[in-house]
């Protein structure tokens, strides 16, 4: 449509010269007198309806996309144009009145095509030295901005735009099949929704919203006459930016609308003793930059859209279809002020915050200290989303994954190991830097952060995170298949262009996955960790429960095909036996003396995790779960290997606390199901209980135990008695595994450190990092 008030009289002449011309060349071509009409009546309506163009056969035109949360507000939109179709019950008569009477009086009398109201208009605007009225009817405006605004390509936008005489017979044919196919009403409502009103408002919802801040239903006459005149010239009469030209042309408007004797003469008089009165309202917000709560989440959920559902951008942008998100406002509150405790807006410092639902895959929250914006000069801006990318390694996290491989196969929480330190694998290859011995071929070797008990177990040796214990579990496991496909079957993914891939750390055989050096996403973390926090069901991050299109229906592809929104969950990733006995071992994590986590501690919730920090402290983590939840934390610097201070049990660990303890605080508690008892024990027996030497001799053996034989120790009891076993009777030993006869050496000197097998002094959880692993911490 023209956005110039005063066109030429020799230009409007010849526009509407042009509509008679082919208004003619229709009658003698297609059509035949219908005598006593006031119309004209098609030849062959068949031929006319089966040339309608799919975009011609809607209902009505599409809107925007709304993105809503859990709790049904609304995150954003998603939209090329500001526009929200509503039904012709939801738009006031006034309005419809007032855009018929200046755009197409005698709209309700023809057939699509107007000759005698060409003739007038012509008439009218060659007198008024302006177009003060149209010279198609509203049925060939709805062609014309139907085709203008479906168009896909520049070809396409030309065809439906070109001054020819070709495109105005073939608008007017099909204006005439839009009458045989549709009533008055629906093609009135179709071209108030698709109709441009200015200041990016298109259809009449929007227009309403945006010049008077009111629904289209409740427009009143001052208001109606004013958007009326506005479809002829939206940016000249725009009454927000030109008051004097949008007032001018709606006196138009009334003056038009009393002559044919649509409104009284009071109604005259008072709305023009009026100014254009305006409440402006701002457009919806739209895309992910404008979101209302949760930059990061939405961005995740465009991309799973595209890449994951195969929806399209157009697609997205255009289909009017809402979308149900699985974002809870009040996790991803919580989440953002758990991180602002720690880290301001903008820090050198990235803290991130994920957390999804295990069982589900829903993805609950998405947080971290930015925003989600692409401006260069500004700190808090951030366009890359470090909650779902790999960035940096995370550390001792990855050791959850070969203690639940070594679970898996046999091996007890229960299994015990007594390494030096450094620990010279008997494996593993990569050297040894600990020894000075760098050479890649030669062993490799890894030493403890800190003062570590030489004898663990599995569990103790988790929960303390000690590098030697875990490499040389490794090495009992004989390579890190086991660990590597643990990993991928509970989540993990290792195919992103900075990341080792899975295959080739098999097949070097690196002894260093257990201390997870590579590029680790935050999300994969939590997602891989609630397979742990489900009893053992993997489901893949999903941020989406429904996608409706505007009738309610769900969405559908280009093929036909209904939008699959469904979870995807894989029920026997990983035995529900493991799961369950990791989480027991996990919560130690939290509440032992020795913990590294104590920080994530929330009372009256158990929490199972496991801490984590990088070589040099460029990154540390902290990964915690509870029955219903499962939340990672990374903190590090996206740009450089800065030391973040601390390990994975300081600010990742307090960020868990203050992001899920106002969660938790309205939450019943939940306890997770108790250690399996078959996978706990593993490969493992009771040591027996005896009452002599010879008698513990022929015990131990029945019991599948190797007897180690009898060991003096410093007693005050007489030389040679019989004190008992070692390890301790009722403690587990891995079959085959030695047990030894103490007897007594008659010394009088009490044991000065407790026997194999039993539980060894805490060490400090806040010792130096000697190797950069993080632990303890």
């Amino acid at each position: 449509m023209s956005e110039t008030r005063a066109p030429s009289r020799a230009g409007t002449l010849a526009k509407l010269a042009a509509t008679i011309v082919v208004a003619g060349a229709l009658v003698a071509g297609m059509m035949l007198p219908f005598v006593g009409g006031s119309g004209l009546v098609a030849r062959n309506s068949a031929s006319l309806l089966d040339a309608l163009p799919v975009e011609l056969t809607d209902q009505t035109p599409n809107g925007m996309t709304t993105v809503l949360a859990a709790d049904g507000t609304v995150i954003t939109h998603f939209y090329e144009n500001n526009r929200t179709p509503v039904t012709a019950d939801q738009i006031s008569p006034i309005m419809k009145q007032a855009l018929v009477d200046i755009e197409d009086s005698r709209f309700y009398e023809h057939n699509g095509l107007d000759v005698q109201g060409t003739l007038r208009a012509l008439v009218t605007n060659l007198a008024a030295g302006g177009v003060e009225e149209g010279g198609s009817t509203l049925t060939q405006q709805l062609v014309k901005q139907t085709l203008l605004q479906t168009a896909d390509t520049p070809e396409e936008r030309e065809a439906a735009d070109e001054q020819t005489v070709g495109r105005k017979l073939r608008e007017a044919r099909l204006a005439l099949a839009l009458e045989e196919t549709y009533s008055k009403d629906e093609i009135l409502t179709r071209y108030l929704n698709i109709a441009y009103f200015g200041a990016g408002a298109y259809g009449i919802q929007a227009a309403s919203q945006r010049y008077f801040s009111v629904n289209a239903a409740d427009l009143t006459l001052p208001q109606a006459s004013v958007l009326a005149g506005l479809v002829q010239s939206p940016t000249n009469d725009d009454p927000l930016a030109n008051p004097e030209n949008a007032q001018t042309r709606r006196d138009q408007v009334l003056n038009r609308m009393h002559t044919l004797g649509h409104i009284s003469d009071q109604e005259l008089a008072d709305t023009l003793a009026q100014p254009v009165v305006t409440a402006e309202g701002q457009p919806p917000s739209n895309g992910c930059v404008n979101a209302s709560i949760g930059g990061f989440f939405c961005d995740y959920l465009e991309g799973h859209l595209i890449n994951d559902l195969g929806m399209t951008q157009q697609q997205i942008d255009n289909g009017g279809y809402t979308i149900q998100s699985t974002l809870r406002p009040d996790m991803q509150a919580a989440g953002e002020q758990g991180i602002l405790n720690t880290l301001p807006m903008g820090d050198a410092l990235v803290g991130t915050y994920t957390v999804v639902e295990p069982g589900t895959g829903h993805l609950l929250a998405m947080a971290n200290n930015r925003q989600f914006c692409s401006d260069a000069n500004n700190p808090a801006c951030e366009s890359v989303n470090f909650n779902a990318v790999a960035s940096k390694g995370a550390g001792s996290t990855y050791k959850v994954f070969t203690a639940a491989a070594a679970l898996e196969q046999g091996y007890s929480q229960y299994y015990t190991i007594t390494t030096s330190d450094p620990y010279v694998s008997r494996v593993y290859r990569g050297g040894c830097n600990a020894t000075g011995n760098r050479n890649a071929s030669s062993p490799y070797c890894v030493v403890n952060a800190g003062n570590y008990p030489g004898t663990l177990d599995l569990e103790q040796a988790l929960v303390r995170s000690s590098n030697t214990y875990f490499v040389a579990l490794e090495d009992a496991l004989g390579s890190v298949e086991a660990p590597v496909r643990m990993a991928e079957r509970m989540g993990m993914h290792f195919d992103r262009a900075n990341q080792t891939p899975a295959d080739q750390i098999i097949a070097e055989n690196q002894g260093s996955f257990t201390l997870g050096p590579y590029a680790t996403s935050p999300l994969d973390l939590a997602s891989a960790y609630s397979t742990l926090a489900s009893g053992g069901t993997q489901c893949d991050p999903n941020p989406v429960i429904s996608i409706t299109d505007p009738t309610g229906a769900p969405a559908t592809l280009a093929d036909g095909t209904v939008v699959n929104t469904g979870d995807s969950c894989n029920q026997d990733a990983i035995p529900s036996g493991v799961a369950s006995t990791m989480n027991q071992m996990m919560i130690g994590d939290t509440v032992a003396s020795y913990g590294t986590a104590r920080r994530a501690a929330i009372p009256g919730h158990q929490i199972a995790g496991k801490t984590g920090t990088s070589q040099g402290n460029v990154s540390v983590s902290f990964i915690g779960s509870t029955p219903r939840y499962t939340a990672s934390v990374m903190v590090f610097n996206p740009i450089g290997n800065q030391n973040v201070g601390g390990f994975g049990g300081n600010k990742p660990a307090t960020i868990f606390n203050d992001a899920m303890s106002p969660i938790l605080a309205n939450e019943p508690a939940q306890e997770f199901p108790a250690a399996d008892a078959t996978v706990a024990n593993g490969n493992t027996v009771l040591v027996p209980t005896c009452g002599s030497s010879s008698e513990c001799q022929s015990a131990i053996t029945g019991a599948g135990l190797r007897y180690g034989g009898q060991v003096s120790v410093d007693s005050d009891q007489p030389a040679g008695t019989f004190l008992g076993v070692s390890p301790a009777p009722g403690t587990r030993v891995q079959r085959g595994g030695s047990v030894q006869v103490q007897v007594s050496n008659g010394s009088a000197v009490p044991p000065a450190a407790p026997t194999e097998g039993q539980p060894a002094p805490p060490v400090d959880p806040n010792a130096p990092d000697t190797n950069g692993d993080g632990q303890p911490g």
